[in-house]
């Protein structure tokens, strides 16, 4: 089954009881049982529900692993993840990380023993090089955030499992739409169903799926004691937005590869998987089966760069990315502020690196805009 047919087939999207074509929204707390301790499944809401149960099918069904789960954000999600290790770990970082995940990692986890190193994982040598004796994971965003460097999923998948380290890939910007990480060698796949998956600014989310079962009870047991569940109708709004999620990627690439193209005739610095100047290409390209709506390129000053979104017409100045209208911002005033300056200089995180998240409009309107906004 391919994905396009597998999005809208590929899991249990119709209710067996009464054969209604969207999964009905179980607003419950609790269930009856038949007798003490016999239940018919479900028992109490933040351990099962049967409208989050059958997402958490679907986006299991989609990245082709065995069990899914959804959480009430994408930092609740990764944050579950995290409290799968112990004081005195050690976790492998992606460098240019979204800003929320250092936050957790550096401000939150470091705090109960966790250890950190941040790496380029786009370089086999240097994450071989950080692992040590008490190294128990690699977490790893492709492409990342804000930056858009790419990490050979295989090769790294292969390092960890020689080093018995889990394996944990964000594929927020590719979605299992474009890349599959589980078929390539990661352990655990997280996504921020806020944006992609969800599509239309509506709803706050987060999903993860293990490639094996025992894993993923491990991960339900964490998942029902911490209990930063999604509640049933905000399951019931990531499944209709996920069933359009095609639709919405093909469109998103189209403005993408347009507007990277043009935007490489106006600045020196784009970063876009899809570009062949891009020093990732031949690897996004071998692992996934496309490029992306992200887009990140750098104006060369902050004041240019925060006076040209005050003007941009179809951009929206706001937070988050992979909606049907397009995005943008600044990272190191807005999505990576948590980053210390000293950090983000190095990494190239400017004050005039704009980032855009490329919506479903009309191409040439997008190129327009940007070129009125900050060009003319």
């Amino acid at each position: 089954m391919k994905i396009d047919t597998k999005l809208i087939h590929g899991s249990h999207l119709i209710d067996e009881q009464t054969g209604a074509v969207s999964i009905p929204i179980y607003q419950v707390s609790t269930y009856k049982q038949d007798e003490v301790g016999k239940h018919r499944g479900f028992e109490y809401s933040r351990t099962g529900n049967p409208t989050r149960q059958a997402l958490e099918d679907y986006i299991a069904a989609l990245e082709n692993g065995a069990r899914g789960l959804a959480f009430s954000s994408g930092m609740s999600a990764t944050g579950t993840v995290l409290s799968l290790f112990e004081q005195g770990d050690h976790i492998i970082c992606s460098d240019d990380v979204y800003g929320g995940t250092f936050r957790i990692m550096d401000k939150v986890f470091t705090r109960f023993g966790l250890q950190v190193s941040y790496v380029n994982t786009s370089d086999l040598s240097a994450v071989e090089h950080a692992f040590q004796t008490n190294t128990k994971a690699l977490f790893v965003e492709t492409p990342t955030n804000p930056l858009l460097k790419v990490s050979d999923i295989s090769a790294l998948g292969k390092l960890a499992k020689s080093k018995n380290a889990t394996f944990i890939v964000d594929n927020t910007f590719y979605t299992p739409y474009w890349q599959n990480p589980l078929d390539l060698g990661a352990d655990i796949v997280v996504h921020s169903a806020t944006k992609y998956l969800g599509g239309h600014s509506d709803v706050v989310a987060g999903l993860v799926v293990t490639k094996e079962a025992e894993l993923g009870e491990k991960l339900h047991f964490f998942q029902n004691a911490i209990g930063g569940v999604l509640g049933p109708q905000d399951s019931w709004l990531l499944m209709r937005g996920m069933k359009t999620l095609g639709l919405r990627m093909k469109q998103h690439e189209f403005g993408a590869n347009k507007i990277a193209e043009w935007l490489s005739t106006k600045v020196e610095k784009v970063y876009y998987p899809g570009l062949q100047s891009h020093p990732n290409h031949d690897i996004a390209k071998k692992q996934a089966r496309g490029f992306g709506g992200m887009i990140s390129f750098d104006v060369g000053d902050g004041e240019k760069a925060a006076n040209a979104l005050t003007k941009v017409k179809y951009f929206t100045l706001a937070e988050s990315l992979g909606a049907v209208e397009s995005l943008i911002s600044i990272p190191a005033k807005m999505t990576h502020a948590s980053i210390p300056p000293e950090t983000r200089a190095k990494l190239g995180i400017t004050d005039g690196l704009i980032r855009i998240s490329v919506g479903i409009e009309d191409v040439e309107d997008l190129i327009n805009d940007l070129e009125k906004a900050i060009f003319a």
